[in-house]
């Protein structure tokens, strides 16, 4: 798959660029809607995703579509935006004013208006004088409700509503209605006036704002505790000495210093020294990691004890960690399937609620003959009907998820792979590298026609331009028996089956036994030795020679492989299966190998040998319920396939959420939903949890939302509610639903819970 950054930050996939905007001045839902669909509108323009609560949009157009000529539709469309640029500095605040003061301002202008009201429930008449409660009220209202105003008359300009044009206009109503009464009053008479409605529903819709804002605030700490582990110096050694320079100015193939206690400034290799990382908040590992010569270090990790010389490889956007920001990010942009509902509903809502409150206001009017409480039963059903909980109902959930599981390590690419992950009937495991640790050794050697270091060294010389597995083992063991090398030409590899090049003056084939019967070898020789390992759950390899093109080849030995299961794979299995969850393994291995490590781990069904192909069609025969995946055939089943390697790249494309351990390939990681960032199959259980968390929470923010305003709309309608209960109500609810989805914050991992 082809991914790349450009110099301004946007990513190209696929030949089209994904861009993302800041967006300023969205309060609801069907402000939400109306940018998606300005963006939308401009040519070459795919798709575009905007969050309420990340206050982001997220575009994917073509090439040539400039990110000026996007920010032009969104600022037409009555909104503020700047485009994000990946590794910039955090904005600084422009104002030296505290977010709260606007609340404290209005709460102090509208508490003489208030507690008169509140007197009157117990008979007690503190009513001020009509001209003080217009001097109280007037600031508030066209001071620091401007905000509305302005917001309400951009929605009003772009032919659209929004929860600021509810507010502007109910607020301006009771304000309007108050100051007529007080200007048509005679000198002496005390009419009953409505400032108080106003004002005070300017000020919990404020208060409501900033308790909103500070709760959304909390759901972005995972971002900001990623953010907080870069580094912004680094130590290189340059010129003949070690120089301090930003980290912005390190190259690739620079050699920088990690001190005891520093943290290492760029993705590298190990060149010198021995120490231990502590790489928790990356990777989720609770213990420091041994670092010595010739291993991988991510930058952010925190050096423990020893001194690291390590050679960069990774710079700046193309460090893990800030891609693994940027992964947190876009799975917190993108919106998830539930949330087209909501955008379906958030479209005609604002049009429906001023509708309702025209009606409300005329029937009440008509039937009662008080047009005075009609005009507040009005009121009370715009500002009530504020759909600021449907709004951020998903994108909170969905931001605290994303977030709290990348603290422990589990990546999730985007909003729909963390729905689709809570309903997955059956997962699917490679073998090696996924289930075992992907690191087989030569346990034994079977010379057939030659001698065994002769069948070393050619099974070494076809095998040294391969980064499988199998042939690092062999490589490993050709050094350590100190076996000259040998020179290879015309290698070609045998997707799924092996490898031949030529090598000396034979042709030499190396691979499975299902190669050697395609090529007519006898194996007879080396029957017994196979069966015996293969039992043993030990992978076996096939090395034959051909002089000629029309000699039928000759065995020449067999090689033996051992791979350790790994410690977590038994548990991962056994916590699908208490969940309900089926689970298969999918392997290219021989059919003796993968039972073995089928059964010591305990997987329901075992496929093998199976080709890199062939697995994404067992994948999608799953899914399709054509086969016994856990869903009991005869419908669609959720499939998750879970791998490291390129060559599971297709079946985790062909899965409905694909998880890739991160220990494994680039490749893997970009066709994968999920990536694991520990080589640990626990994850994967622990992936599902969190996702069935998140939906569960979802469902819970949405239900709040809707009940809210079925019941309270009509309550409103029918005069049980005031403008100024309305108002009240409507803050809590926004307030309620990101508090809800903060519990998520909550979660651990299984054995987190266990160990704490």
């Amino acid at each position: 798959m082809d991914r790349a950054l450009n110099q301004t930050g946007a990513v190209t996939l696929g030949g089209a660029s994904d861009l993302r905007f800041n967006v300023e001045g969205m309060t609801c839902a069907s402000c939400v809607g109306r940018v998606e669909k300005a963006l939308r509108k401009v040519p070459g323009v795919t798709d575009a995703s905007v969050n309420l609560a990340t206050e982001k949009a997220q575009v994917t157009a073509a090439p040539g579509v400039a990110p000026e000529t996007l920010i032009a539709a969104i600022e037409k469309a009555g909104y503020d935006a700047t485009a994000v640029v990946d590794d910039a500095p955090a904005p600084v605040p422009t104002t030296v004013l505290p977010d709260w003061w606007a609340v404290a301002v209005a709460a102090v202008l509208s508490a003489p208006l208030a507690v008169p009201m509140f007197g009157a429930v117990f008979g007690l008449h503190w009513m001020l004088p009509g001209w003080l409660q217009l001097l109280l009220a007037t600031p508030v209202q066209f001071g620091l409700g401007a905000r509305f105003y302005v917001a309400g008359w951009k929605a009003v300009r772009a032919r659209a509503g929004n929860m600021d044009l509810l507010v502007a206009i109910g607020t301006s109503a009771a304000y309007g209605l108050s100051l007529y009464l007080l200007l048509t009053a005679g000198a002496n008479a005390m009419p009953h006036l409505y400032f108080e409605s106003s004002a005070i529903v300017i000020t919990l819709v404020l208060l409501g704002k900033l308790l909103e804002t500070r709760s959304r605030q909390r759901t972005v700490s995972a971002i900001r505790a990623l953010e907080s582990l870069k580094a912004t110096v680094a130590i290189v050694r340059r010129d003949g000495g070690e120089h301090e320079i930003p980290v912005g100015k390190v190259r690739i193939g620079d050699i920088v210093l990690v001190r005891p206690g520093a943290r290492v400034a760029v993705d590298g290799r190990v060149i010198e020294g021995r120490s231990h990382l502590d790489e928790s908040l990356l990777t989720g590992e609770s213990l420091p990691v041994a670092k010595s010569v010739g291993d991988a270090v991510i930058g952010g990790a925190i050096n423990a004890d020893g001194l690291l010389v390590i050679e960069a490889s990774a710079v700046g956007g193309a460090t893990m960690l800030s891609q693994i920001i940027r992964m947190v990010e876009d799975a917190q942009a993108v919106k998830a399937p539930i949330q087209r509902l909501v955008d379906k509903v958030s479209e005609v809502f604002v049009p429906v609620v001023l509708l309702l409150s025209v009606v409300t206001f005329f029937a009440r009017g008509l039937l009662t003959g008080d047009w005075q409480q009609a005009l507040l039963d009005a009121v009370a059903v715009q500002v009530i009907a504020c759909p600021c909980a449907l709004g951020l109902a998903t994108p909170t959930a969905i931001m605290v998820g994303t977030g709290v599981a990348a603290r422990y390590g589990i990546l999730i690419k985007d909003a729909n792979a963390l729905e689709t992950a809570h309903a997955i009937g059956t997962v699917a495991f490679d073998k090696t590298g996924t289930l075992t640790e992907g690191k087989p050794t030569v346990v034994a050697v079977l010379a057939v026609s030659v001698p065994e270091q002769r069948v070393m060294a050619l099974a070494d010389a076809v095998q040294q331009q391969s980064d499988h597995p199998l042939a690092a083992a062999v490589r490993a063991e050709a050094l350590s028996r100190a076996i000259p090398a040998l020179q290879a030409t015309d290698v070609q590899a045998l997707p799924g089956r092996g490898v031949q090049a030529r090598v000396e003056d034979a042709t030499v084939i190396f691979g499975s036994e299902r190669l050697m019967q395609e090529l007519d070898v006898d194996i007879g020789a080396g029957a017994i030795f196979a069966l015996d390992h293969e039992a043993a759950g030990r992978t076996v390899s096939w090395l034959a020679m051909q002089r000629t093109a029309t000699e039928r080849p000759i065995l020449g030995g067999v090689l033996a492989f051992g791979d350790t299961i790994k410690a977590g794979a038994r548990e991962a299995i056994q916590r699908l299966h208490a969940m309900g969850i089926a689970t298969v393994m999918l392997s290219g291995d021989n059919a003796a190998t993968a039972r073995a490590v089928g059964m010591a781990v305990g997987i329901d069904d075992v496929r093998a040998p199976v080709l890199p192909t062939d697995k994404a069609t067992v994948v999608a025969r799953l899914r399709g319920g054509d086969e016994d995946g856990g869903g009991g055939g005869g419908g669609h089943v959720k499939v998750a396939m879970v791998g490291d390697g390129i060559n599971d790249a297709p079946a985790l494309a062909a899965a409905d959420i694909g998880m890739a351990m991160a220990t494994g390939t680039d490749v893997a990681m970009q066709a994968a939903g999920i990536t694991l960032m520990r080589g640990d199959p626990v994850l994967v259980a622990d992936a599902i949890d969190i996702s069935k968390q998140t939906y569960r929470k979802i469902r819970q923010n949405l239900g709040w939302a809707f009940v809210y305003n079925i019941v309270g709309i009509p309550l409103a309608a029918l005069g049980y509610l005031n403008p100024v209960i309305a108002g009240a109500a409507m803050a809590l609810s926004s307030v309620s639903v990101v508090s809800n989805a903060l519990l998520l914050r909550r979660w651990k991992p299984q054995r987190h819970r266990r160990s704490g």
